[in-house]
């Protein structure tokens, strides 16, 4: 019985491949598949690569700019990669790394192998500049018939994907799942959590898990707790990040600036986030761009009510005012709903428990079994 062959690809390793697609992975191999992942060793240490459940990987010199130089060398190793593996299927992700896999793949196509393409959100989309629409439209339109399935993973990407974007099948699967048990672990100590942090039970602690970006947009949430500043008991109001990233310096500068540095804190990257969303009183998220978000599902697996950006994804998952808050961004729109938050907490209880009813319906559990019947269907 001949084994069948799938290849993954994406643009980088550590911040894609080992953050949305191990289970999937794990999943082909109980299946019995053979999996091989092509993608851009992105550790500060190249040895601490290590890929569970992949049987052959291949570091792939991808850039994010389409017309850099290396994305060509990139083309050319993953036709080469193509041609002698011979796959029954590519599942390739992020804008630049399926741009190049469904280029390479063409001839592949032809000869059977079939090639499904997860948009984990267009960067063309409702308000987005005319620049995004001048460069990734056009290529996500010709490549369209490139690709015989494409994921989109929420509902105003379907819904665009199924007019404007005539790949063979269009598929809509919610997110790429969250696993809700480790987020609603009941052995938590809340006190005793906050204590690690510096906090006591008293604090009003606001959380933003992302990267420090500009897109991730901390910056309002900083000038909306300055303007907070003179509001009865902001002396114990305190802005948690967890997140690194380029803007962290002009981020400590502006707090700084603002009169509010010793109520922002900078806690790093974290593998202890799901006790730090539990620990906490409001999820702040007012990014410009989502697909799905990761990380306010995570923080409404954990009751968390959130303020957010009304963007793609945050509303496929925030029914405003019944399962967290929608604000304008803008620092007084963010400040009003954050001081909302705090002079209510049966508000935010209630906000908080919808929100746990809520992200059910993006279960890890129900994701996989989405992609596993797109996998069967196209084996």
């Amino acid at each position: 019985m001949c084994v069948k062959k799938v290849l993954f690809v994406a643009t980088v390793v550590k911040t894609h491949i080992m953050e949305f697609h191990i289970p999937y992975l794990k999943m082909l191999q109980d299946m019995g598949w053979e999996t091989a992942v092509a993608a851009k060793n992105d550790y500060e240490d190249p040895k601490d690569c290590r890929i569970p459940y992949c049987d052959h990987y291949y570091d792939i010199p991808f850039a994010r700019i389409p017309w850099k130089p290396e994305n060509v060398t990139a083309y050319r190793m993953l036709k080469t990669i193509i041609r002698e593996g011979n796959y029954d299927l590519i599942h390739c992700h992020t804008p630049v790394g399926a741009m190049i896999a469904r280029l390479a793949a063409a001839s592949a196509r032809k000869e059977g192998t079939k090639v499904i393409y997860t948009a984990h959100g267009f960067h063309f989309f409702r308000g987005a500049p005319v620049i995004n629409w001048l460069m990734y439209f056009p290529v996500e339109w010709l490549l369209a018939h490139l690709t015989d399935v494409l994921v989109t993973i929420n509902q105003e990407d379907y819904a665009f994907a199924q007019k404007h974007i005539h790949a063979k099948r269009v598929e809509y699967v919610p997110g790429v799942g969250v696993d809700r048990e480790r987020f609603q672990a009941p052995d938590f100590d809340r006190e005793e959590k906050r204590r690690e942090l510096g906090r006591n039970n008293g604090d009003f602690l606001i959380l933003t898990v992302a990267e420090m970006t500009k897109n991730k947009n901390h910056s309002t949430v900083l000038k909306a707790l300055a303007l907070l500043k003179d509001k009865p008991g902001f002396e114990n109001m305190y802005y948690l990040i967890c997140g690194r990233g380029e803007q962290k310096q002009a981020l400590e500068q502006e707090a700084g600036d603002l009169g509010i540095g010793e109520h922002v804190i900078f806690l790093g990257y974290r593998q202890d986030v799901p006790e730090i969303c539990r620990c906490s009183d409001v999820f702040a998220f007012l990014s410009f761009r989502e697909g799905m978000p990761v990380a306010l599902m995570e923080a409404m697996c954990c009751g968390l009510p959130a303020v957010c950006s009304q963007i793609r994804g945050n509303t496929d998952l925030i029914d405003d005012g019944i399962s967290g808050l929608f604000a304008e961004n803008t620092p007084q729109a963010v400040a009003e709903a954050i001081w909302m938050l705090y002079r209510d907490p049966e508000l935010r209880t209630r906000l908080g428990n919808a929100a746990k009813e809520k992200v059910a319906q993006f279960d890890a559990e129900h994701v996989h079994q989405r992609m596993s019947e797109i996998y069967r269907s196209l084996g």
